[in-house]
């Protein structure tokens, strides 16, 4: 048995290391899905003021492309004018980045996904960083669960708070290529 989990799969990934990630995954998956509970189930949306106010902050964007079938890049609507990627960002590339964030966060809804994808990419750090699978787990729980998040959460400031969910497996990615694993990096 023990030399079957030792088996090398493709690269360095053997059968023992895909299980504790997996194990890992159902972990954060549960922690993130019970945290939330019954909210996450009864459909509940979170009341946060910025998304709102931002949501009213591209009224004038999303007239404007209805009327005419063309994306605006400015507004005159805020502080007297200013562009729009701060306030309705889209671009081409949004609908494949949409894809993979759905991916990363396995499909859950907001904000269950922020929380296992907060507990995910620093898992994946920490494992760049040679510690311990169990430990990544615990040092991502850690993660994930900080204040700060909830308080972002709270408020709305939810690209602050992806920002802060992607850093660490972009330091893992620079970590790997730097070992020279550029696959994994």
């Amino acid at each position: 048995m023990n030399n079957m989990l030792n088996k090398t799969l493709f690269g360095t990934v053997t059968l023992r290391s895909l299980l504790q990630c997996v194990v890992a995954v159902l972990t954060f998956a549960a922690i993130s899905w019970a945290y939330f509970y019954p909210a996450d189930v009864d459909g509940d949306v979170l009341q946060q003021s910025d998304v709102m106010q931002g949501t009213a902050n591209g009224q004038e964007i999303t007239a404007y492309q209805q009327q005419t079938g063309e994306i605006s890049r400015w507004t005159d609507a805020l502080f007297g004018g200013m562009p729009t990627f701060q306030i309705k960002p889209t671009y081409s590339s949004t609908p494949l980045l949409s894809w993979v964030g759905k991916v990363y966060s396995l499909g859950f809804p907001q904000p269950v996904s922020w929380i296992f994808i907060m507990m995910l990419g620093f898992f994946i750090m920490l494992l760049a960083f040679k510690v311990k699978w169990y430990l990544a787990v615990l040092g991502a729980i850690g993660y994930g669960f900080s204040s700060y998040f909830f308080i972002l959460i709270g408020a709305g400031h939810i690209w602050k708070l992806l920002t802060l969910a992607y850093i660490p497996p972009t330091i893992a990615g620079i970590v790997w290529c730097y070992r020279g694993h550029y696959l994994g990096g």
